[in-house]
């Protein structure tokens, strides 16, 4: 696992609007934010603060603002992100996951189709 601390909900999304922007300064980031889901500006400042200082992005200046952009690939930062999940709720294992989001979750005959052929494809992986 990752020595980075975990990500907040709320930094997570400020970050995932870095991501879609490859390079943000805050009101850039800000405005990226869907307005639903959109926190006050200085709450977006104070994210992105903390996402610099857990080592997710690094800064740089340019004229009188600063740019951020992503240190971290949001890949792994998923993968981290799921793997600690699992690791706390789960004890590690896929398979209890698996079987909470199939029975609980409620998984349509289409995802049930596209399920079969990641492990498909995933089988003929293992085989070559």
């Amino acid at each position: 696992m990752s020595e980075r601390p975990a990500l907040s909900k709320g930094e997570l999304e400020v970050a995932r609007a870095i991501w879609k922007l490859g390079s943000a300064t805050v009101g850039q980031a800000f405005e990226a934010i869907p307005e639903s889901r959109r926190p006050d500006y200085s709450t977006v400042q104070t994210y992105i603060r903390r996402l610099e200082g857990k080592g997710y992005l690094r800064s740089q200046r340019t004229g009188r603002n600063k740019v951020y952009a992503p240190k971290i690939r949001p890949s792994q930062v998923i993968r981290e992100t799921v793997d600690d999940f699992m690791h706390r709720l789960f004890d590690g294992e896929a398979i209890p996951l698996m079987r909470h989001l199939i029975n609980d979750r409620g998984v349509t005959a289409e995802e049930i189709s596209a399920i079969r052929e990641l492990l498909t494809e995933h089988e003929v992986e293992e085989d070559e």
